[in-house]
């Protein structure tokens, strides 16, 4: 019997994408479109939309769902949460797409997805534990074990992101204020927004993250910004190998683009892991901006999916 192909969808702050994958995870139809800000129903509509086009070009109907999203489901409401589009939270999000779509679906966290993709088909492919890392407008992070999302009986694995700066210097506390209402967060630090606007406090320029990167071998005040990056990030990261101590950690999101990332974090992280060598394999993703919506559409494979997958 032929396996039907498994469908996707990735909801992100900024835009919204569909994938089919066919065997051998041959990529059928994939489309991707901006995301609409602040609407809910909108929101809704427009995943119905990318469905249903990638359905008509299949010529088929697909019985089931995959779609990560911003946040997660709570176990005890049932609504969404934790999601930075804010406009999601509260809401019955699987139940309303559910009646959208006509269809059974599985909601994950995209930083799920993204570490699923990963640790099955990219850059940590073999690893036994991974976490995965997005760094982008936010901060996310999801857990992938033996091929299988770990979520968490409060649907929150991985949210390293709001959890404080570790070793925090004199001028780093309080810290910045962030969405979630503590202040202090590693998001707060590492989510590219907050760099940019580290580099125009301390230097008087707007830039963006990508332009501080791209500059930072011949412009001392954005190789200053990207020291001062590795090392948070290396505390952080260093945080997590703690706790999970993980095969691999896999960097996606627009600032894992920055190669020099690869190098430096993994020489600073030492000091702060509570090891006397360290043996885990700081990656970076394969799939780039893809890996979310991969992951999304592998969610009904019975080989990944965790029990406590919500």
């Amino acid at each position: 019997m032929t396996t039907p192909p498994q469908i996707g969808v990735d909801l992100g702050g900024t835009k919204i994408e569909v994938i089919a994958l066919g065997p051998g995870d041959q990529e059928l139809p994939r489309r991707r479109i901006p995301a609409p800000r602040g609407s809910y129903d909108d929101t809704l509509r427009a995943i119905r939309g990318l469905v249903d086009g990638a359905e008509a070009t299949l010529g088929q109907r697909l019985p089931r769902v995959g779609i990560g999203t911003p946040g997660a489901l709570s176990p005890h409401t049932g609504l969404q949460k934790n999601s930075n589009s804010e406009w999601l939270n509260g809401k019955p999000l699987d139940r309303d797409l559910r009646v959208a779509l006509g269809r059974e679906i599985r909601l994950a966290n995209d930083a799920d997805c993204f570490a699923l993709s990963e640790a099955t088909t990219g850059a940590a492919r073999g690893a036994r534990t991974v976490f995965g890392v997005i760094l982008g407008t936010g901060v996310g992070g999801g857990v992938v074990v033996d091929g299988r999302i770990v979520a968490g009986p409060n649907a929150i694995a991985g949210e390293w992101g709001h959890n404080p700066l570790p070793s925090p210097r004199d001028d780093e506390r309080p810290g910045p204020a962030c969405y979630c209402g503590r202040s202090g967060c590693i998001e707060a630090f590492l989510a590219g927004p907050a760099v940019e606007r580290g580099y125009a406090t301390r230097f008087g320029r707007q830039e963006s993250f990508a332009a501080i990167a791209a500059r930072a071998d011949v412009d001392v005040d954005a190789a200053a910004i990207l020291e001062l990056y590795a090392d948070r990030l290396a505390r952080s990261l260093a945080g997590v190998i703690n706790i999970l101590d993980p095969h691999a950690i896999v960097l996606g999101g627009g600032v894992s683009n920055v190669g020099r990332l690869y190098e430096a974090v993994p020489r600073l992280w030492g000091r702060w892991v509570f090891s006397d060598q360290v043996a885990t394999r700081l990656v970076r993703a394969q799939h780039g901006d893809s890996s979310g919506v991969l992951g999304a559409a592998k969610l009904f494979a019975a080989d990944v999916t965790a029990p406590d997958l919500r």
